[in-house]
């Protein structure tokens, strides 16, 4: 027994020299998270964007750690970080401040949705180096010279400029007759005026299109009697609905209909809320039908498959462009950091700069792929018309994107 005993000390203390020589197998170090952002309205009127944009995020960052992680960082786990950039340009620059104090390693970021939100956080972006993405549309955006942010949209004349004839050939095919007055309607937003501006200088003219109104207005809105009133009394064929969160345009839909204007002017306007679940579900369906809205993304034709997968993981009907934009953007990032072979910000940005996604996930997301000009902006964005059907918004334009054809919009 003895002679166990001093065998078993003797073992002992060999494990323990052996283990302070370092000799021996090793467990391998895990690699260190990489943390990504999102900073966008998650309260007040437009938090419901900004949430389903951080559903997105997380689908993908699911999706990229049940893969392997970013395989050039040794399989680096992807982490979301969010903040909510509250209901005003300071406040979501502040939030954006704090995040960055909070967060020192943050690798890149999406966010904020409303455009005068992005244009005042990517201020604070740009001086941190921090690759930053952005399905905002208005053109000052990558009109200022910065190197790390990234415009996943068309801009907003652009869209006005495109989205106009595809409109009128639309509503010309399924009513008949070719519109001849467009009447404005929107608020006083960096986005909204992005696009009515040269509606009502340029567009308009181009297209034949007299214009008999152009009311603007501050959100969020109390009250929209007076101004659907002046729109009614200019007998538009078009009436153009600049607005920019569910509940102005909840109550401007409502007043056109108690003013006998649904059914029978064509109605169109711009922007994602304009096909957010939420509109869906607090406006009746007989008010909304017939409804265009442009948009940079929305579930298109080769997009079944992720739709799909964000639908069985959400309670949402559909996946609107908010969620398609916040699951292609971690994906942009992780892509990047994959061809970088860095986790560093400036190279990160470089490397945005010069890759092409043809393929894979973000690419699925963003239909004809990823590639973005030097001041930032994605060069193969498109501009497609959406159109509310039986209560569900479907992409009606181009017609190689599209899951359905447009419907009359006089009944």
């Amino acid at each position: 027994m003895n002679r166990i005993r001093r065998h078993r000390r003797a073992l002992l203390a060999l494990a323990c020299a052996v283990a302070a020589l370092g000799i021996g197998p090793r467990v391998a170090a895990q690699a260190p998270d990489v943390k990504f952002a999102v900073v966008a309205p998650l309260s007040g009127p437009w938090g419901r964007g900004g949430q389903l944009i951080v559903d997105g995020a997380q689908m993908a960052v699911d999706e990229i750690n049940k893969s392997g992680g970013i395989k050039a960082l040794g399989g680096a786990k992807v982490v979301l970080v969010t903040a909510d950039a509250g209901d005003s340009a300071e406040k979501a620059k502040a939030a954006v401040q704090r995040l960055l104090s909070q967060e020192p390693n943050l690798v890149g970021g999406t966010g904020a949705w409303l455009s005068s939100f992005t244009l005042a956080i990517t201020e604070v972006t740009e001086r941190e180096k921090l690759p930053w993405l952005t399905l905002s549309y208005a053109d000052g955006i990558t009109a200022r010279g910065f190197k790390y942010v990234f415009q996943t949209s068309p801009t907003g004349s652009r869209f006005t400029t495109e989205v106009m004839p595809i409109l009128l050939d639309a509503l010309t095919a399924v009513n008949g007759a070719r519109p001849k007055t467009v009447a404005l309607l929107g608020d006083n937003t960096p986005a909204s005026q992005s696009f009515a501006k040269p509606l009502a200088e340029s567009v308009a003219k181009a297209n034949n299109l007299e214009v008999v109104a152009n009311e603007v207005y501050t959100p969020p809105l109390s009250d929209a009697t007076s101004i659907v009133r002046k729109v009614r009394s200019a007998n538009p064929d078009i009436a153009v609905l600049l607005t920019s969160n569910v509940p102005d345009m909840k109550l401007v839909m409502e007043k056109l209909s108690e003013f006998k204007m649904t059914g029978k002017v064509a109605m169109y306007g711009g922007g994602g809320h304009l096909g957010s679940p939420e509109l869906g579900q607090n406006v009746r369906p007989d008010v909304l039908d017939g409804l265009f809205f442009s948009i940079a993304n929305w579930t298109t034709k080769g997009m079944e498959d992720l739709a799909a997968r964000f639908k069985a993981r959400s309670p949402e009907p559909f996946m609107p462009h908010e969620a398609i934009s916040g699951y292609g953007d971690m994906w942009i990032l992780k892509e990047a950091i994959e061809q970088a072979g860095s986790a560093d910000r400036v190279k990160v940005g470089e490397t945005m700069h010069r890759m092409k996604l043809t393929t894979g996930p973000a690419a699925v997301a963003y239909p004809g792929g990823v590639q973005f000009a030097e001041n930032g902006l994605r060069t193969t964005s498109r501009v497609l018309l959406v159109q509310w059907q039986h209560g569900t918004p479907v992409v009606v334009a181009p017609a190689e994107l599209a899951v359905a054809k447009p419907l009359a919009t006089k009944r």
